[in-house]
C-alpha cells in the first residue's frame, strides 16, 4: 500500500492506531494544530490606534514563537467604543471557546468576566483591577484573569504637575469622567488630592452620562477663571473625544489626557502608558497560558513604558508658552 498521499493521522487510522510516534514526530504532530485565542478591542477595526495595538500583540507573540496562521488562530472582535456592541462581541468570542481571550479597557474586562469564569482572560490597560473585582490581588490574581495595569497610581500627580507647568495660573481642575464608573476616585483619588493641595489646585468632579451633560458641565465650569481640564482613562469619554477637545478649545481650557491619540486629534498634551507596549507584554501571558500556566498564578504587571506628547499648534491657539522642560520630556511633538 502506498501512503505518500496520506498524513500521519490517516496512516495511524489505517494501522488500527497501534503506532507510537517518536518524540520528534510527536512534536511535529502537536505543531500541526493551531492554538486558538480571541481578542476584544475597545475601538473600531479601522482605527489606526487599534491596528497599532494588534500589531504590538503580534510582535509580542512572535517573541515566543507564536505566529498567526502558522501555529495560532486569532478571532478578532471590535466594540467600537459602543457598550451594546461590546457586549455582543463578548458573547460571540466566548461562544468560540478560545483558549485565551485578550481584552482592553476596564469596562469590557468586567463584562467578559461576567460571561465566563472558565476561559483564561488577559487584560491590558485596566484601571484598579482589585477595586473593580477583576483580581483578588496583583501578586495572586486568584481567578481566570490577569494582565497589565493601565497606569500606576502616582500618575495623577504627574497630570496635575503638567497642567501647572504649562499654565501656572491654574487654580481649578475639572476631572471629567462618566457617571457610571467611578474609577478615578478609586485608582487615583488619594494621590490626586495630595498633589492638588501641594500645587494650590482645587479639584472639581465633573460627571457625565451623555454628550449633552459633557457640554453643560464644561460650559458651567469654564465660567470661572483659571480653570483647566483633566480627562482620565474613560472609555465613554473616548467616544465623545471630538466634543471634549472642541469644548476645551472653545473655553480656552488647558487640558491633559491619558493617551496620545487625544493629542493627535487636537488635544493639548498627554501622559500615559504606551498602549502598544502593553500589548507586547500581553504576548508573555498568552504564551505562558498556552503552555499550561493558570492566570490565577501570573501576577498583574505595571506598564513598562510611558510616553509624553505635546501639540504645539493647540498650545499656540490657547495662548500658552510651552516650558522647555515639557518640550525636552516629550516623546513626540506635533507642530
Amino acid at each position: 500500500m502506498q501512503f505518500d498521499h496520506l498524513n500521519r493521522r490517516d496512516v495511524i487510522t489505517l494501522l488500527g492506531g497501534a503506532v507510537t510516534l517518536s518524540p520528534r514526530l510527536a512534536f511535529a504532530e502537536a505543531s500541526d494544530r493551531l492554538r486558538h485565542i480571541g481578542i476584544l478591542m475597545s475601538g473600531a477595526q479601522n482605527d489606526p490606534e487599534m491596528q497599532a495595538r494588534v500589531a504590538g500583540l503580534r510582535e509580542g507573540l512572535s517573541r515566543f514563537g507564536w505566529s498567526e496562521n502558522r501555529n495560532l488562530r486569532i478571532d478578532y472582535r471590535y466594540a467600537a467604543a459602543n457598550a451594546e456592541r461590546g457586549q455582543q462581541a463578548v458573547k460571540e468570542l466566548v461562544a468560540q471557546r478560545p483558549e485565551v481571550i485578550i481584552v482592553t479597557a476596564t469596562q469590557m474586562a468586567i463584562v467578559l468576566q461576567r460571561e465566563t469564569s472558565v476561559i483564561p482572560i488577559v487584560f491590558t490597560g485596566v484601571v484598579d483591577p482589585i477595586g473593580s473585582g477583576l483580581v483578588a490581588s496583583l501578586a495572586r490574581p486568584g481567578g481566570n484573569l490577569t494582565g497589565t495595569l493601565l497606569n500606576e497610581e502616582g500618575i495623577a500627580s504627574k497630570w496635575l504637575a503638567m497642567l501647572k507647568e504649562i499654565a501656572p495660573n491654574t487654580e481649578r481642575v475639572a476631572i471629567l469622567s462618566n457617571r457610571q464608573m467611578g474609577f478615578f476616585d478609586a485608582a487615583y483619588g488619594a494621590t490626586a488630592q495630595t498633589a492638588a493641595k501641594s500645587l494650590g489646585i482645587q479639584l472639581v468632579a465633573n460627571r457625565f452620562s451623555d454628550a449633552a451633560e459633557i457640554q453643560s458641565t464644561l460650559d458651567t465650569f469654564a465660567q470661572a477663571p483659571n480653570g483647566a481640564l483633566l480627562v482620565p482613562p474613560d472609555l465613554p469619554a473616548v467616544l465623545h473625544r471630538d466634543l471634549i477637545i472642541g469644548l476645551a478649545a472653545k473655553h480656552r481650557l488647558p487640558a491633559v489626557y491619558q493617551a496620545h491619540f487625544w493629542v493627535r486629534a487636537g488635544g493639548l498634551m498627554s501622559y500615559g502608558a504606551d498602549r502598544v507596549a502593553a500589548y507586547r507584554q500581553a504576548g508573555y501571558y498568552v504564551d505562558r497560558i498556552l503552555k499550561g500556566a493558570k492566570p490565577a498564578d501570573l501576577p498583574v504587571q505595571a506598564p513598562t513604558k510611558y510616553e509624553t506628547m505635546l501639540n504645539l499648534a493647540t498650545a499656540k491657539a490657547l495662548g500658552l508658552s510651552v516650558p522647555p522642560g515639557l518640550l525636552i520630556a516629550a516623546d513626540e511633538v506635533i507642530e
